[in-house]
This record gives C-alpha cells, sequence and structure tokens, in this order.
C-alpha cells in the first residue's frame, strides 16, 4: 500500500478522464490530491490525441450522450494501442438500454484494466439479474458478511471472463483478479450522502495503477483503501456545523494530506 502511494507521488501519472458533469470537478480535484495530474478531454476530434500523451485513462459514462460514446471507444482503443492501463466505471448501467448497450460495447471493443462499480453494475455487466437503482446499488444486493463469500466467488469468475480486476464498493469492498482479493473495510457510511464518491475513486484508481504497471492488483486495492480511509478521517473532522458539502471537501483534503505511512497503517484488509 505504502509503495503504491510513494509512486504516484515521485511519478506524478497524467491521467485522462472522459467523465460525467455532475462530477468532473471533484474527479479533476481527487486525482491532483493524490499526487497526480488530471485532464478532462471528450470530444472526438482530440481525445486520441490526448490519450496518446498521458500515462491512463478513465471512463465513466455517468452522464451518456452518443458523442462521448464515440469518444470512449476511441480513446480505449487508442489506450490499448499504447499498452496504457484502463478504467471502468459503468454508472448506472442497467438503468436505460442505452446505458446497458453503451457499457457492453465497451466491454467488447476496449480491453479494461480495472472494472469498478457497485455491486448492482458489476451484476448487470456480467449478466447477472438484478433491480437497478439509478446509480445506487440495490439494497438486496449489497455485500454482508453473510453473502461475502458468494461475492468473492461471482467477483473472481467475472474478473477471469473479462480479464479486467473487478473493484466492487460498498460497505464492505472487494478488489480482486481471478486468483486473489483484497477484501477492504475502509470507509464511513456518510460517503453515501455526497454525489461522486465512487466517481472519484475511479480516477483516483487510475492514477494509482498508471503510477504501479508491475503491481495493478495492489494499486486498484490501495485506491480503495485511501478513498476509505479519506472517508474516515473527513468524517472526525466534521464540526457540528458542517455537512455533507464540508464533507466532500475534507474527503479531498484527506487525500492530498495522506502520507504513505498513514495509508499503510490505516489501510483495513484481508486477502483471500
Amino acid at each position: 500500500m505504502q509503495n503504491c502511494l510513494e509512486n504516484i507521488k515521485k511519478k506524478s501519472p497524467l491521467i485522462h478522464n472522459i467523465t460525467n458533469y455532475v462530477t468532473v470537478n471533484d474527479c479533476a480535484n481527487i486525482v491532483l490530491a493524490s499526487g497526480a495530474s488530471p485532464i478532462m478531454a471528450s470530444d472526438p476530434n482530440e481525445v486520441e490525441e490526448i490519450t496518446s500523451i498521458c500515462n491512463g485513462l478513465n471512463i465513466n459514462i455517468g452522464t451518456l450522450n452518443s458523442r462521448n460514446v464515440e469518444a470512449m471507444i476511441l480513446a480505449g482503443k487508442r489506450a490499448n494501442q499504447l499498452a496504457h492501463p484502463v478504467v471502468l466505471d459503468p454508472v448506472g448501467v442497467g438503468a436505460s438500454t442505452f446505458r446497458t448497450k453503451t457499457a457492453l460495447r465497451l466491454l467488447n471493443e476496449v480491453k479494461f484494466t480495472v472494472i469498478r462499480g457497485n455491486i448492482s453494475e458489476i451484476k448487470t455487466l456480467a449478466g447477472v439479474s438484478t433491480l437497478t437503482q439509478g446509480v445506487d446499488a440495490n439494497i438486496t444486493d449489497q455485500i454482508t458478511e453473510e453473502t461475502l463469500d458468494d461475492a468473492l466467488i461471482f467477483a473472481k469468475s467475472f474478473a477471469k471472463k473479462t480479464g479486467a480486476i473487478i473493484t466492487i464498493t460498498g460497505v464492505i469492498d472487494i478488489v480482486c483478479n481471478a486468483k486473489k482479493a483484497y477484501v477492504i473495510r475502509n470507509g464511513h457510511s456518510m460517503m453515501t450522502t455526497i454525489t461522486g464518491a465512487g466517481c472519484q475513486l475511479s480516477a483516483l484508481t487510475a492514477a494509482y495503477i498508471a503510477a504501479n504497471p508491475d503491481h495493478v492488483l495492489e494499486a486498484a486495492a490501495a485506491a480503495v483503501c485511501a478513498m476509505g480511509l479519506a472517508g474516515e478521517i473527513a468524517h472526525d473532522r466534521l464540526s457540528e456545523l458542517d455537512g455533507n458539502a464540508s464533507y466532500r471537501n475534507y474527503i479531498i483534503d484527506a487525500i492530498y494530506n495522506m502520507t504513505p505511512e498513514q495509508l499503510e497503517k490505516g489501510a483495513k484488509y484481508e486477502v483471500r
């Protein structure tokens, strides 16, 4: 964990984000706070050039339109050609036919290094029947201590099928490849009261894996631990007059001030 954050600060990777307009500013700021650098470009006329000068790509389908779908495909294919890591955040997949078809097209045409979403989103991508609640996980899908073993089997199976690292976030987080999983218990329930915590994590994940190409699974897990730990630190900082807007800013502050030693000590995970 410690080495992963150290490498971001040493290398300061440039991360191309094609993300949604609801959280684009927060995604840029979380990448900057980590020690990496963001660039936001979503026009099909330039995304291939932009991706070419970057070290990693983050694709987020939160606010889709036909134009940025083509940009995502173009950028993803260019990143694949250059062997750059690519993250997919399938926000709200299953909520509409267009959104689901787009996510499946991306999976078919682009090779992803990491796929990050809530359990309902990942199940939808995998073709498992589930009920969508927009961008939030269905309560019946949520991973608990009782359902954790089954969730690990599912996640590892989908990782094997896609060749990607699967990151499932919720009360309990899973980050896995086909053989090894990190079960992570960092975070705070207040993180669900702000828009974009997941979007920020996907952007942060892109920074971590771009800076640690030889340890991608560990880097993806470190990103989840860092975001969850930031949520804990931010909550401890709140005063009685602070609300979710302050909390969002305090999370970014916590990422900015986080040291490699702090992450190593504060990460709560087990390997399964």
